[in-house]
């Protein structure tokens, strides 16, 4: 999309959905690593993977990819998932979360969200449960948490494994405890450039069971037992390695860790910004014709990420979800909707087989929902250009 609307729909620039807010730091810690002649995975992504699993604490692992995508993937291998398993996930996702079951050979089973929070519930999963069930995918949508312990004691009663999707969760709470350290087997984030931090593309997989870090670690770089930093820095001859298993190419780039070490730095202002938008937000649209997300109740101990801000327009908003993006569209604020639930896309529909009825909750909510701009780089004025436009939406004028 160009950065300008016509000059007949609004004379300012176009107000995109989401930017990285990269500076001077990461810039320089980039320069560095190309500097230091070592740009693919190396000391650099090892930095960030300590600095990471010291930020969550917990005696977590942490094990870097290129991608969420990737550590849902081999977290999925590395718990032994494959064909005739059954996986339950949240409709209300982005495919990923669905389509790395099917990478093993497994089926993604779709459930349906809670209407408020649009997250995965443990009634949802136990009403989806059958003997072919092994593991859960909750999905902490927009940066909400999931009722962790709901989830992890059904699943101990079923004997299921557990990995939580946290691409939306850092750094969130649950219970006064960060994502990341709650119990499951393994938990994944990722630093897509639209998230709360970014490496530009990358993941993170991080949990307590060593076995299930050992694995990943092997298999991201196609399986071989001696990663390419440990060979290619040894004093001593070190061409010798062995291939122990079918493995992939998902291994971070030290380039991107370098990125990834000084967004860590920054994540707790990060988030602060994000609360004082999200904070802006919530006073400023509440006289709206619009529901606005769900938020913390004070004292839960929980804690939103405020990646994404979803509201959802009221029976009495007198306009459509797809009318109000074009009028906003018009007055220069760039929009989106998250998600469009897995089981209304053709590959989801077709291999699940379920009717668009069975997610009442799921569909209630994707008819009438749209995200608002929210980054950290957003200024006060920003803010107030989007306020403003939504006011003349639902007024009907476009300036």
């Amino acid at each position: 999309m160009n950065d300008r609307l016509p000059p007949a729909l609004t004379t300012s620039p176009f107000l995109p959905f989401a930017l990285p807010d990269i500076g001077e730091e990461e810039i320089a810690e980039v320069v560095a690593c190309l500097r230091s002649g070592w740009v693919t995975t190396g000391p650099k992504t090892r930095q960030f993977e300590a600095d990471f699993a010291a930020y969550l604490g917990g005696d977590v692992e942490a094990v870097s990819l290129n991608s969420a995508t990737a550590g849902l993937h081999l977290a999925l291998e590395a718990l032994g998932i494959g064909p005739g398993d059954e996986v339950i996930v949240p409709t209300m996702t982005f495919t990923a979360t669905a389509e790395v079951v099917r990478y093993l050979g497994a089926t993604p089973v779709l459930a349906d969200v809670d209407a408020n929070t649009l997250n995965l519930t443990a009634a949802a999963v136990e009403a989806a449960i059958t003997h072919r069930t092994r593991a859960i995918i909750p999905v902490h949508y927009a940066g909400f948490p999931c009722d962790m312990d709901a989830i992890l004691t059904l699943a101990k009663a079923h004997g299921l494994r557990v990995i939580e999707d946290a691409a939306h969760a850092f750094p969130s709470l649950y219970k006064s405890r960060l994502v990341g350290t709650l119990g499951s087997d393994a938990t994944v984030f990722s630093f897509y450039a639209n998230k709360t931090m970014t490496t530009g593309e990358g993941g993170m997989v991080v949990t307590r069971n060593p076995e299930i870090a050992a694995r990943i670690r092997m298999m991201r770089i196609h399986g071989i037992r001696q990663d390419a930093f440990s060979r290619y820095t040894a004093t001593t001859p070190s061409w010798f390695y062995e291939v122990v298993a079918a493995g992939f190419k998902y291994n971070l780039t030290d380039i991107a860790a370098a990125i990834g070490v000084q967004q860590l730095r920054k994540i707790d202002a990060f988030l602060a910004r994000r609360q004082q938008l999200a904070a802006t937000y919530a006073r400023a649209l509440r006289d709206l014709p619009l529901q606005l997300p769900a938020d913390a109740v004070a004292g839960s101990g929980n804690r939103h990420a405020w990646h994404l801000y979803v509201v959802r327009l009221r029976p009495d908003a007198g306009i459509s979800r797809d009318a109000l993006i074009g009028r906003l569209c018009e007055q220069g604020i760039g929009t989106s909707v998250h998600f469009i639930p897995l089981h209304r896309h053709p590959v989801w529909r077709s291999t699940c087989q379920r009717a668009n009825a069975e997610f009442p909750a799921a569909e209630a909510a994707f008819a009438a929902m749209l995200s608002l701009p929210l980054y950290t780089k957003m200024s006060d004025t920003d803010q107030q250009r989007v306020i403003t436009a939504l006011n003349n939406a639902f007024a009907g004028n476009v300036t």
